[in-house]
């Protein structure tokens, strides 16, 4: 099988913006190639091409596979290192203080702590959900996660990272537990008061992305209760944080969601409580230095006193580390 081998290095990434290039190093990932094949092939002069193939082999996107005599011709058949290439390159703002790209799930917390830290670091979110947050860890994405998987086995998180992380050491460490339920509207109009009474027609449903924890979750318990997904109103709907699905539901666009009992609370909605989980950072051993700020912060009495104020958290395992 073909493999995609993914480009970070912003050079790479420019040398390739110029299409002419794109499509030699396209030409060479099929087969191939020598400078007058591709002349021809691309109705240009061999000179033309000789200046692109330097460019390219000096980036170490192509290579001279094999080398032919034919008389006294000696022709060179250059071919692609990479049988395809996933372009990706985040671009940050140049200042003085180190940045930190954080991608997971959504976290009220986090955006306490980015405030907090601004002095001394540039906390960017990538918010995608827990599972795809791990995999953007994993492809270097960013340089820390955050994360409330539940296996099927009762586990959080540690599982997953084990499955994703078998040849690097990393750590986990708590944030908090948080309480999740049912979000409702003000008064709870619908009478709803248990995850069957989601699938009654007359309940606009908001659901969270895929690969987030709690879309996870509902998908399990639908699943249990033998509910169809195609017959829930507004499964399809769908947000990436708990304050969106929370503020759909205050401003009469949904009946109910799962999100956290902070964010029903921040919108002053009805809220039924259904469990507690436990969410995780989730940092390469080697990015331990770079988050010195982050890990030195969430184990202060501020921060504790901050979850504290958030309904729903619970802090008695903040800052504890996981054995993975």
């Amino acid at each position: 099988m073909k493999t995609v081998q993914p480009v970070q290095s912003f050079d790479k990434i420019k040398l390739l913006a110029d299409s002419r290039r794109m499509d030699i190093l396209r030409l060479l990932m099929a087969s191939p190639a020598t400078l007058t094949l591709l002349a021809r092939t691309l109705k240009q002069s061999p000179a033309w091409i000789r200046h692109h193939i330097l460019a390219l082999e000096s980036a170490g996107l192509i290579e001279v596979g094999e080398t032919r005599r034919t008389g006294k011709v000696t022709e060179k058949f250059y071919r692609a290192k990479a049988d395809a290439l996933l372009l990706q390159e985040i671009i940050l703002p140049k200042t003085k203080k180190p940045a930190i790209i954080f991608s997971g799930s959504h976290d009220i917390a986090i955006e306490d702590i980015a405030e907090n830290l601004s002095r001394h670091v540039n906390l960017f979110s990538i918010p995608v959900g827990s599972l795809d947050g791990l995999v953007n860890l994993r492809q270097g994405i960013c340089q820390i996660s955050g994360a409330h998987l539940l296996d099927e086995n009762g586990e959080y998180n540690t599982p997953f990272v084990r499955r994703l992380f078998p040849d690097r050491e990393v750590e986990i460490i708590t944030l908090a537990y948080r309480t999740q339920g049912l979000i409702l509207a003000n008064g709870n109009p619908k009478g709803i008061k248990k995850v069957a009474d989601i699938a009654n027609h007359n309940v606009r449903f908001v659901n969270r992305n895929r690969g987030s924890g709690t879309r996870l979750w509902v998908d399990i318990q639908f699943k249990k209760l033998g509910i169809p997904f195609e017959e829930v109103n507004g499964y399809e709907t769908v947000v990436k944080t708990h304050k969106e699905a929370a503020s759909l539901i205050e401003a009469g666009k949904a009946d109910a969601a799962i999100g956290l009992q902070a964010a029903a609370h921040k919108y002053e909605l009805d809220f039924l409580p259904l469990f507690e989980e436990r969410y995780d950072f989730v940092l390469p051993n080697d990015q331990e230095k770079n988050l010195n700020p982050l890990l030195e912060y969430i184990q202060t009495a501020d921060f504790r006193n901050t979850l504290n104020s958030l309904t729903g958290y619970n802090t008695t395992h903040s800052g504890e580390q996981v054995a993975i």
